[in-house]
């Protein structure tokens, strides 16, 4: 079947309908036969009796026969409309079957076939392409940011996309392809081609992403997307593979394209298909682990370096998987934000983090990380406030850090989370600083109250001279700004000499210690008398808290 699908179902709709319009209803028919009969009985008697009378010569029709020569009349017509009426009826009943059909293969907004349509047609498809010596190109395409364009300029402007999107393929793919779209922004194709010339299908996927990625215009607006693409073909394998695992497979291979850095198409391979099967069940883990209470927190020292003090902790998220063991968070949380469970793993770890960090000492602070996901729930801080409430912790030994990157998403509501935050007294860093591209504007007209340098300039700065010109240009500029500073990633003491020469900041890393749980760090800060006795009797904890801030006793650490 051709890429211009629509127009052969429609040309098939019709046909059919012309063919149902052959048969015939029995009953009205049988009613129209007979009465012709009866007619054609009677009708030589009766019309000769009229004659006679009105010639004079005889004494007309009999009047019984006459009867019955007129109920066939009657009988006639409404055989003939009852026939003609049913075969009108059938006819409209079947052109509406057929388009029902035709609605159900196709997609109503491109034209293309729907995901249940091409499962139909590609096996024999596969079959006539064999029978010709061709084998046959699986492309999976998916539009990198389809769902930004849709949140905002709208899903008019969404369907316009697709619309063009599909058009674009559709001139460039072969005219024994198919073409279907899969939902959403996913389209697939099903190309013929020579076995012996793999190249061409390389270089039409390439074509399919420059054309797909054009600007498109909508209401005086371009809409830009960049488009993945995953590929495999139907012969060369080692087993026989039907047309939907072929189909699996290019998906595969699709979102592999993405995951390596979209815009681009990459072939299947075997492994690929071993690696989204271990990311199934991460995802599978990562749902069941936070409905098992698996993810914990664990805490990395602060220490203050003009002082050498302990100041505080930053709550670090580790997930204790009963099959895969500890697991750190470069590895759960970009999926558990990919899969929509982010917002409830943070608020489960800062809930059990608060209450650990109740029985530190006062002068002691807990920096907790924040999704850019959570930035953008208008609801963020009343729910960390009902935290706060809960545990009844004081918003003021809380620091929540927001990454650079997460600044560009929107900005406006960024400053509004911040101010709602500071306003309820908790303290925001600017966390990954010159990882990003915020500006000294943002900076400024943000109400940050600390700036943390990301670890990749401090690990490198021993024999770096671009790293250390990095370090002292941050070192400047939160001078200026009135922004303190700190270090993450101190892990010898030859970094931590470098960074002294820089100011005094606060500091983190390896050099004071690997972060630990809960249960560890609470005994090193007992050993510290860092802690506080908490009142069993569910009277306010806040008395106790005045009561150590009279009597501060902090540890000298470095």
């Amino acid at each position: 079947m051709p890429v211009g699908t629509v127009d052969s179902l429609e040309s098939k709709a019709s046909q059919t309908a012309w063919a149902g319009s052959a048969e015939r209803d029995l009953l009205a028919l049988g009613t129209v036969v007979a009465a012709i009969i009866l007619f054609i009985g009677t009708g030589g008697s009766v019309l000769s009796g009229v004659f006679a009378q009105f010639a004079g010569t005889g004494m007309g029709p009999d009047r019984l026969l006459a009867c019955a020569f007129i109920l066939n009349i009657a009988l006639i017509i409404f055989g003939w409309r009852r026939y003609r009426d049913l075969n009108s009826e059938m006819q409209v009943r079947r052109i509406a079957e057929e388009q029902a059909r035709i609605l159900a293969e196709i997609d109503p907004l491109t034209g293309c076939l729907n995901r249940r349509s091409i499962g139909d047609v590609t096996d024999h498809f596969l079959a006539e392409i064999a029978l010709r010596g061709k084998a046959a190109a699986f492309v999976m395409l998916d539009l990198d940011n389809f769902k930004q364009v849709n949140d905002v300029n709208g899903h008019a402007a969404g369907d316009a996309l697709l619309c063009a999107s599909a058009n674009r393929i559709k001139q460039l793919l072969p005219s024994e392809s198919l073409l279907a779209r899969f939902g959403g922004d996913e389209f697939a194709c099903i190309i013929p081609f020579d076995p012996n010339q793999h190249e061409l299908i390389d270089r039409l996927c390439e074509e399919l992403i420059a054309a797909v990625g054009r600007p498109v215009v909508f209401r005086g607006a371009e809409l830009e997307t960049t488009v993945s693409a995953g590929v495999t073909r139907s012969d060369g394998l080692e087993v026989k593979h039907d047309a939907q695992t072929l189909l699996h497979m290019a998906d595969i291979a699709m979102y592999n394209a993405k995951k390596r850095g979209r815009n681009r198409h990459y072939w299947f391979e075997p492994s690929m298909e071993s690696e989204l099967r271990f990311r199934s069940e991460l995802e599978a883990g990562i749902r069941r682990g936070i409905t098992l209470d698996e993810f914990v927190p664990y805490y990395e020292k602060q220490i203050d370096l003009k002082t050498g003090e302990l100041v505080g902790f930053e709550m670090l998220a580790r997930w204790q998987s009963p099959t895969l063991g500890i697991v750190g968070p470069d590895i759960f949380i970009p999926i558990a934000e990919e899969i929509g469970v982010i917002a409830q793993l943070s608020e489960n770890l800062i809930r059990k983090a608060l209450t650990d960090a109740r029985s530190w000492n006062p002068r002691l602070t807990l920096s907790v990380n924040i999704s850019p996901i959570q930035l953008r729930d208008p609801w963020f801080a009343q729910k960390l406030l009902k935290l706060l409430v809960e545990a009844n912790f004081p918003a003021n030994r809380l620091d929540i850090e927001v990454t650079e990157n997460s600044l560009h998403d929107n900005v406006a509501m960024v400053r509004s989370m911040i101010t709602s935050l500071k306003n309820q007294g908790i303290s925001v860093s600017l966390d990954d600083f010159g990882t990003g591209y915020s500006s000294l504007s943002q900076l400024q007209s943000l109400p940050f109250d600390r700036i943390k340098i990301d670890r990749s300039f401090i690990t490198t700065l021993p024999g770096n001279r671009d790293s250390a010109t990095i370090v002292r240009s941050i070192t400047s500029l939160g001078q200026g700004l009135g922004l303190p500073i700190t270090a993450e990633g101190v892990e010898n003491e030859e970094i931590l000499r470098e960074l002294r020469q820089f100011g005094d900041f606060k500091a983190q890393g390896y050099l004071y210690g690997r972060p630990n749980s809960a249960s560890v760090t609470h005994a090193e800060l007992a050993q510290l008398n860092l802690l506080l006795e908490l009142p069993d009797d569910g009277s306010d904890a806040v008395e106790a808290v005045d009561e150590a801030v009279a009597a501060p006793d902090i540890a000298r650490i470095a």
